[in-house]
């Protein structure tokens, strides 16, 4: 039963979406990063649930660093961080312990845990776990930052509606903080939430695709085989729900391209080693090419919706309807981009401290 992800840096999760806490800790992370609360808290912003495209449940994310944080900064020592669940409400989940929700992992826990487990609102195979791995999240990438290191998440499709791709890196990057629904252009938030507002008013759920860039990270970071840049991101964006595909640079589209076509040709541009497209993704041997690293990750549609399905009683083994009750997203595209974002911080982060040393993200300006 592992919870854990990380090398020189290991994140651990912890709790159910209706137990009293939800939290994380960090371990291996460099003493002296600062710790800005309303960074964290703006970060935590963008995963909580607004408008008419999200579940009423709205929790305050009043966090709490029990350990590994003195005078504003990390100590080096683990970091653990706590969050309350205030606004539950059980009942809603009482079918659930016997009746599985199609799509989502009610069975598959049930296998796994032989009945023990929390059913309540998904356990902790909710979503709302995912608030703490946003606020360990929110902690590294505010130290990538002070290192140069940018990255952000945009929805380039939401059940036909698109956005354009990165086009300017940084410019791009920067205009996405903050947004509670992170598009590029104006026009595709308009498309995708009546994309999402129409699947709602059918009880139903849309999924799409988050284009994630990440910049600044220097050339010669990740491992060969096992450890590339692309296996350790895939692994942790697969932990995440609802994340079912994930592709580097074009991916899939490299099938219809001759090799002329997806080779990213060098030069030298100011003195500095580049490649002239970046089909690669900014990767290649599984190590960084000093290029921006771009990957997609698919989100399937919410599984919790309000049409009847057909399902299983476990107790009786039998065929019977399934029509839930309780508070559920008709997208969850648009919250899930702040845990892609602090999935790919931990990532990023842990290759780092493995590359550079412990040290390397350390701010160290502690007066």
């Amino acid at each position: 039963m592992k919870n854990t992800f990380g090398n020189a840096i290991s994140l651990t999760l912890f709790g159910e979406s209706h137990g009293e806490y939800i939290g994380a800790v960090l371990d291996g992370v460099a003493p002296g990063i600062k710790i800005d609360r309303d960074y964290i808290n703006a970060r935590l912003a963008e995963r909580r649930p607004s408008g008419k495209i999200s579940t009423s449940r709205v929790e305050k994310d009043e966090f709490v660093i029990a350990s590994g944080e003195f005078e504003g900064y990390t100590t080096g020592t683990p970091l653990t961080i706590l969050i309350p669940n205030t606004n539950t409400k059980s009942k809603d989940y009482s079918l659930l312990a016997r009746v599985p929700r199609p799509g989502h992992a009610d069975y598959t826990a049930e296998c796994k845990y032989h009945g023990f487990q929390d059913h309540r609102g998904g356990g902790h195979f909710s979503g709302r776990v995912t608030a703490a791995l946003v606020a360990a999240g929110a902690i590294l990438r505010w130290a990538l930052l002070t290192k140069g290191i940018k990255l952000g998440s945009h929805i380039i499709e939401l059940h036909g509606a698109s956005d354009r791709r990165f086009e300017s890196y940084e410019k791009d990057i920067d205009s996405l903080e903050g947004k509670l629904f992170p598009t590029l252009t104006e026009s595709a938030e308009i498309n995708m939430r009546k994309e999402a507002e129409k699947a709602a008013a059918a009880g139903d759920s849309v999924g799409g695709i988050l284009e994630t860039a990440i910049i600044g990270v220097p050339a010669g970071v990740g491992e060969p085989w096992f450890d590339t840049v692309e296996s350790m991101l895939a692994h942790a964006l697969f932990s995440v729900p609802a994340v079912k595909g994930v592709e580097f640079g074009m991916g899939f589209a490299f099938a219809d391209m001759y090799g002329s076509e997806a080779n990213d040709a060098f030069a030298v541009r100011e003195g500095k080693i580049i490649t002239k497209t970046n089909n690669n993704g900014g990767i290649n041997g599984g190590i960084t090419n000093g290029m921006p690293i771009l990957f997609n990750t698919v989100i399937k549609p919410t599984p919790s919706i309000f049409k009847e399905q057909d399902s299983v009683d476990l107790k009786e083994k039998k065929d019977t309807a399934l029509k839930i009750e309780g508070r559920h997203d008709p997208a969850i595209i648009h919250r899930a981009r702040a845990v892609v974002d602090a999935v790919a911080a931990l990532v990023i982060a842990d290759m780092l401290t493995v590359r550079f040393g412990t040290d390397y993200l350390a701010s160290g300006d502690k007066k």
